[in-house]
Parts: C-alpha cells; sequence; structure tokens
C-alpha cells in the first residue's frame, strides 16, 4: 500500500520518495524479505534543499545509514536552489530533505501492481505489460 501510495507509476522499475526515514526503511526491508533484493539493485538519490548544501555530505549518510547501505549505492543528489521570489526562507522544512530509493527490476514491479489489483479488486491496463 506504501507504494501505491508513495511510488512511482513506471513498468520497470520500483521507485519509492519520502521524507520520513522510518517509511523507506520499512518499505526497503519490504523488497529485501519479500523480493530478496540484494543491495547491489538498490540505488539512493537524496533531494536537498538550498540550506541543506553545507550538509550534503551528512544528509548523504544519514539516509545511507538509515537504510543500512555504503555509498556505493548513492547516485549524484540534487539541490534545489532558492528563486529569487523566496526571500531564502522555505515552509514545511525537511530537516533531510527527501529520500529516492530505486529498484530496476520489472518482475517486482509487476508484482507489487498484482498484489494492489488483487487486493484493491479492480484492474488498470496501463499497469499491465
Amino acid at each position: 500500500m506504501l507504494f501505491w501510495a508513495e511510488g512511482s507509476r513506471s513498468r520497470n522499475k520500483v521507485e519509492f520518495v519520502n521524507s520520513d526515514p522510518a517509511m523507506i526503511s520499512f518499505f526497503f526491508r519490504f523488497l529485501r524479505t519479500c523480493f530478496d533484493v540484494p543491495d547491489s539493485k538498490v540505488r539512493v538519490t537524496c533531494n536537498l534543499f538550498a540550506d541543506h548544501a553545507e550538509r550534503q555530505e551528512e544528509i548523504e549518510q544519514f539516509w545511507l545509514d538509515s537504510l543500512q547501505l555504503t555509498r556505493a549505492r548513492l547516485c549524484k543528489s540534487s539541490v534545489n536552489r532558492f528563486s529569487k521570489y523566496s526571500k531564502k526562507k522555505r515552509r514545511n522544512k525537511l530537516p533531510y530533505g527527501t529520500c529516492r530509493l530505486t529498484v530496476y527490476d520489472t518482475s517486482i514491479v509487476q508484482s507489487i501492481y498484482g498484489a494492489i489489483h488483487e487486493f484493491a479488486g479492480f484492474e488498470r491496463e496501463e499497469c499491465l505489460m
């Protein structure tokens, strides 16, 4: 259900984005347990805000530690810059930005979509290959 609410709508990759480390960790535990996903298939990308720039390495390490992954699993982070209209203030501050967990595996995506369809009692053609 987490994937249904927060996941990508891709046919060939499982992609889950959130700002809550417990939720990201739980979803990754699900992938490890139910689909035997090895660390080598996982990619982690951080989306940071302008005021995170000086703490980028610390924040990246926070997410890697939360997922118990090595730096080899980290992709280049994106840092959102302040717009000229923002007055360098932002609302809804997220202390660690967001983390995107990606696993490229069509069979896992199709299994998850199938479970969602079974649970919810419907079928969507766009999810089927």
